[in-house]
């Protein structure tokens, strides 16, 4: 038994030393080599690739180096700022994400609000021309279709095109990515009546373990793309003293910023896929009969509404019996 966890714990040690060096400590020791070539060369030598080998061998002819006890200090050193680095790109990800999926984007502080305020409503008023557009196309086609005669429908579907690259729906937030989130909640309202905040949880524990692993894949990759646009303003900082980091900047901000919508829009697809497929069995469980939209919704969200809470009866009193249902207060859609 102390031999099997013994070769357990090996394997588990092993995988989480890969896991940390390739997650963390390999992309930090490139950040480092790049900080390195930086301070090396500057913008006059940003490109003389004999100065940086003449002074890398200098450093490595540096009599601290040359003894086994400061060769292992400046390894210690470099494993800890490498870590140090793809931990600051961690956080800084997750900061990038949470702005670019946009979620609480009213409650942000003031100067930050309002200027998501006027992006929102910038990306309203490009959708709702585009949306224009398409509405004509589409009627135009309807008419010849009327006639007995084919449309061109290559006008059509750039208009559609065009109008989708904005938003999948009427903008609610100042970004692309968050309004693709957010699309699926207002389809799912307007097609089936279903609140997505409150129906999710429940949706998540009886989805299958293969569609779970699906989701955390997809979700997974958005937040990796994040991580890369952090590396890219780590990356974008030094060029303020060596210039080819803000090309390579540049160039990590365009493939996260890409990756980014990619998983972003795969997300939102398997979320609306999962809630589609397997609202029907949900219902089964809460003992409810599926009588199609706009019924249906309305009684699976009074079947996962809750009590308000009790007041005190020196306070006041509430109702207990009372669910938390769409036209009450604490169960009221937005």
């Amino acid at each position: 038994m102390t031999g099997m966890l013994g070769d357990f714990g090996a394997q588990l040690g092993k995988g989480l030393a890969d896991k940390w060096l390739s997650l963390l400590a390999l992309p930090g020791a490139l950040y480092l080599a790049v900080c390195a070539a930086a301070q090396a060369l500057g913008h006059a030598h940003a490109l003389d690739a004999a100065r940086l080998a003449h002074q890398v061998t200098t450093w490595a002819h540096a009599p601290a180096v040359r003894t086994a006890g400061g060769q292992i200090v400046v390894l210690v050193a470099v494993l800890a700022a490498s870590v140090a680095a793809g931990l600051a790109a961690r956080a800084l990800g997750a900061g990038i994400e949470r702005v670019s999926l946009a979620a609480d984007w009213r409650s942000w502080p003031r100067p930050a609000a309002a200027l998501a305020q006027r992006r929102t409503d910038i990306r309203r008023r490009r959708w709702d021309a585009a949306h224009r557009d398409y509405s004509a196309q589409w009627a135009r086609a309807a008419r010849e279709a009327a006639l007995g005669r084919e449309a061109d429908p290559t006008a059509r579907q750039r208009a559609l095109g065009a109008r989708a690259a904005i938003s999948a729906e009427r903008p609610d937030r100042p970004t692309w990515s968050g309004d693709r989130v957010h699309a699926v909640a207002v389809r799912l309202r307007r097609d089936q009546n279903l609140d997505l905040g409150r129906l999710w949880p429940y949706i998540w524990l009886s989805l299958p373990e293969e569609e779970r692993t699906e989701l955390v894949a997809t979700r997974s990759a958005g937040a990796r793309a994040a991580e890369l646009g952090a590396w890219s303003v780590l990356y974008a900082a030094l060029a303020a003293v060596w210039w080819p980091a803000g090309v390579l900047a540049v160039l990590l901000a365009a493939t996260a910023r890409r990756r980014a919508r990619s998983a972003t829009d795969g997300y939102a697809q398997l979320v609306e896929a999962a809630v589609r497929l397997h609202r029907r069995e949900l219902m089964e469980r809460f003992g409810i009969e599926d009588a199609g939209p706009p019924s249906s919704g309305d009684r699976l969200g009074d079947a996962l509404g809750t009590a308000p809470p009790v007041v005190d009866a020196a306070e006041g009193s509430a109702d207990p019996a009372r669910r938390d249902g769409p036209g009450s207060a604490g169960g009221q859609r937005s």
